[in-house]
């Protein structure tokens, strides 16, 4: 995204948040794409056959993110931080579903990241993946924050230091810790 279309989104998210309903329908257009963008690799993870499409994905997390009230988007790199949270969202969700009518058959796999678990293993399970994170967050909240943001927002170590507020460094450091306390847990699942 160009560095004055990343401007124009940070304006119309403020504007919007305001209470402007026009910037909300000029925000869409400048957003879509890098929505689909974030979706389409979270989507080729899943297992063959997933009845959820990239463009379903993105509708529905961005139902989610203009059903929100009273946002307070701060700026771009806020709002696709939520994105990626809806989208972890919706992505349950549907695995939910997905397992309930299955009964506990083949549901959704998601791979966390080539460099969170190696490439001979197997791919996680989303609601595995999904508790593993909850479980996370319970006892650090930033590690889990970043996971997610990098695994879900597809958000770089950058613009992950920008969204959380930290260093690059800081974000490298949890990511390491992370991935291999996801990697254990995962493995005795």
């Amino acid at each position: 995204m160009a560095a004055s279309s990343r401007k124009d989104v940070t304006n119309l998210l403020i504007e919007w948040g305001r209470g402007d309903q026009e910037a909300l329908n000029k925000l869409m257009p400048l957003v879509y794409d890098e929505l689909h963008r974030l979706a389409g690799p979270l989507l080729r993870r899943e297992r063959a056959g997933h009845t959820l499409q990239t463009t379903a994905l993105v509708h529905e997390a961005y139902l989610k993110l203009v059903d929100q009230r009273n946002a307070n988007w701060q700026n771009r790199v806020h709002f696709f931080n939520a994105a990626a949270q809806a989208m972890r969202h919706v992505l349950v969700d549907h695995a939910r579903r997905h397992r309930a009518l299955k009964r506990g058959g083949d549901f959704c796999r998601l791979s966390i990241d080539k460099a969170v678990i190696s490439s001979e293993e197997k791919d996680a399970d989303l609601l595995d993946l999904n508790e593993a994170l909850n479980s996370l967050a319970a006892m650090d909240p930033q590690q889990s924050r970043v996971v997610e943001l990098r695994v879900f927002g597809g958000l770089s170590v950058e613009e992950t230091a920008e969204a959380l507020g930290i260093s690059p460094r800081t974000v490298k450091r949890e990511w390491s810790m992370a991935r291999a306390w996801l990697h254990r847990q995962l493995r005795n699942q």
